[in-house]
C-alpha cells in the first residue's frame, strides 16, 4: 500500500471513506471463521457504484490486492483480510431502492442486510425466498457472492435461483449493469450466473434484483421422530407428493445432536426416548390447514415411517421446536473450540456417510463431541466437532488433520466439500476433492480473463 495510492483513494472516495490504522473498526478485521484478527492495509467504505469503480480502477492500476467485505458472517475465511490487502466494505451501500409489484421484484444495494429485504418484501405483500440464520447481519451482496443457501432452499432454491439481475464492478473498474426483471432473457451469456457464487474473485456485486414470491400463508411446524435416514427420505417423498410446493423446510438432526441439545444446551428432551433421526418440518398446507397436516402425519405413523411427532399449536410452540435446530448458534458458549463442516452428500449415501463419520469419531476423537444435522432435503449436512480434550482449544495441526479425515469421507461418498458456505481461504486445499483437474483449470482461465492481475480476493477459492 503506497502513499501515492492512499492519497489517490482519498481523493476519489473522500477522506472519510478511507480508513487506516486504529481508525479501522475491529469488525472489519475478521469474519466468523474466528481466526486471528488481521488489520488490512486500509478500509474503503464507498457509498456508490461509481466510488467502487474508482477504487478498483486505482487498485488495479497499482496491482493492489483487495478483499471484499459484506456482513462479515462468512464461515470459510473469504472476507477475513490479510495485512497487505485493502478491505472494500459495502456496508454503506445499503437500502431497498425499489419494489416493483407488477414484475414482483425487489432491487437493493449490495450492503443491505437480508432481514431488511425480507421485511420490505413482507410489507409489500410478497415473500423473499432467501433465508438463513445470519439474516440480521449478513448482506444481500454477500449472499449473492457466496450463493448462500439456508432454510428455504427446498422451496425456493439457492440464492442464484432468486436473482434476476445484477450490477457488478470488474477488477479494472468497468461497471456491468443488467438489472433485469424478466424471467426470460435468453440474450447470450448470462454473466450474472458467473458472478453468483464466485466469492468476489471475479468482480464486486453492487446491486441485486430479486424475484419475489407470493406469501405462503399459514405455516404448520412439526417435529418428527424417524427410525432411520431411509424412513426420513420416505417421509420427504410422501410429504412432497401430498403438499407439493407447500413443503417449505425439512431439517434433520441425528441422535448425537439432540443429546447435545439436552445435556450441554439444557433443552428439554423432545420425546420420552431417543430416536435415530428427528426431522423439523414446516408446511404451508393451504386448504384443509392444520387438520390436513395432522392427517398426513397420522398415515406416516401408521406406516412406520414416523415413530412419534409433535405438532406446534402456537408461535411459541414452533419457537420451542426450532430451538433444537438453532442450538448450534450457542455452542461457542460451552466449547473451547469448534471444527465446523458444511458439506453435501447424495441422499442415497447419507446414512452410510453418517455411519462412517461415527466410526471415524470413535477411532480418531472418541472424547470429542461430534454432531450431525442439516438441510437433508437439499443433501446438505453440517458437522460440528468439539475439542478432543474438553476445555482445551483444538490446535491448528489437529484441526487440519480433522478436516482432512472428514473431507476424505465426503469424497468417498461423491459429496461436495461445500454445500452453502463457499470455499474462501479455509476450504481451498480441499477443493480438488469435489472438482476435477479440468474444472479447476477452467476456473483459473476465467479468473485470469476477468482479473488478469489477480487483485480480487487473492487466495480465495483458487
Amino acid at each position: 500500500m503506497t502513499p501515492a495510492l492512499l492519497d489517490a483513494l482519498k481523493a476519489a472516495l473522500g477522506a472519510a471513506s478511507v480508513l487506516t490504522g486504529d481508525d479501522i473498526p475491529a469488525r472489519n478485521e475478521f469474519d466468523q471463521t474466528l481466526g486471528r484478527p488481521t488489520r488490512p492495509a486500509a478500509l474503503l467504505l464507498p457509498r456508490t457504484t461509481d466510488a467502487v469503480a474508482a477504487a478498483l480502477r486505482l487498485c488495479h492500476e497499482a496491482g493492489q490486492p483487495v478483499v471484499t467485505q459484506g456482513g462479515m458472517t462468512g464461515l470459510a475465511g473469504g472476507a477475513h483480510p490479510k495485512e497487505d490487502e485493502v478491505a472494500l466494505s459495502l456496508e454503506r451501500m445499503r437500502g431497498v431502492e425499489e419494489i416493483d409489484p407488477v414484475a414482483a421484484t425487489l432491487t437493493a444495494l449490495a450492503g443491505t442486510p437480508l432481514a431488511e429485504i425480507q421485511a420490505a418484501a413482507e410489507q409489500a405483500g410478497f415473500h423473499c425466498g432467501i433465508d438463513l440464520g445470519a439474516r440480521g447481519s449478513c448482506s444481500i451482496g454477500g449472499n449473492v457472492a457466496t450463493n448462500a443457501g439456508g432454510n428455504n432452499v427446498l422451496r425456493y432454491g439457492m440464492t442464484r435461483h432468486n436473482v434476476l439481475g445484477l450490477e457488478a464492478v470488474q477488477a479494472d473498474g468497468t461497471v456491468l449493469t443488467s438489472l433485469n426483471k424478466m424471467l426470460k432473457n435468453n440474450t447470450g451469456y448470462d454473466w450474472k450466473q458467473l458472478f453468483i457464487g464466485s466469492e468476489g474473485t471475479l468482480g464486486v456485486v453492487t446491486r441485486v434484483v430479486l424475484a419475489l414470491h407470493p406469501q405462503p400463508g399459514p405455516v404448520e411446524t412439526a417435529l418428527l421422530a424417524c427410525p432411520s435416514m431411509e424412513a426420513a427420505v420416505g417421509v420427504l417423498t410422501r410429504l412432497g407428493a401430498e403438499f407439493g410446493s407447500g413443503l417449505m423446510m425439512f431439517e434433520g438432526m441425528w441422535a448425537e445432536f439432540i443429546d447435545t441439545a439436552v445435556t450441554m444446551m439444557g433443552l428439554p428432551a423432545p420425546f420420552e426416548r431417543p430416536h435415530e433421526l428427528l426431522v423439523l418440518t414446516e408446511i404451508a398446507p393451504g386448504p384443509g390447514g392444520a387438520e390436513r397436516v395432522t392427517d398426513a402425519l397420522g398415515v406416516l405413523m401408521e406406516d412406520g415411517l414416523v415413530e412419534d411427532a409433535i405438532v406446534a399449536r402456537s408461535g411459541n410452540d414452533a419457537a420451542r421446536l426450532w430451538a433444537y435446530r438453532e442450538s448450534p448458534y450457542e455452542y461457542y458458549k460451552h466449547l473451547a473450540s469448534q471444527t465446523i463442516f458444511d458439506v453435501s452428500i447424495p441422499r442415497a449415501d447419507m446414512a452410510a456417510a453418517v455411519a462412517d463419520l461415527r466410526a471415524l469419531a470413535a477411532q480418531r476423537w472418541p472424547s470429542a463431541m461430534q454432531v450431525v444435522f442439516g438441510h437433508i432435503a437439499d443433501s446438505n449436512i453440517h458437522i460440528v466437532i468439539g475439542p478432543t480434550v474438553p476445555g482445551v482449544p483444538t490446535s491448528p495441526d489437529e484441526k487440519r488433520a480433522t478436516e482432512a479425515a472428514v473431507y476424505d469421507v465426503v469424497a468417498h461418498h461423491a459429496g461436495s466439500v461445500s454445500a452453502e458456505h463457499g470455499i474462501g481461504r479455509n476450504k481451498r486445499p480441499y477443493l480438488a476433492h469435489s472438482r476435477t483437474p479440468a474444472e479447476l483449470a477452467l476456473m483459473r482461465t476465467l479468473k485470469t480473463a476477468l482479473d488478469p492481475k489477480g487483485i480480487l480476493n487473492p487466495g480465495r477459492v483458487l
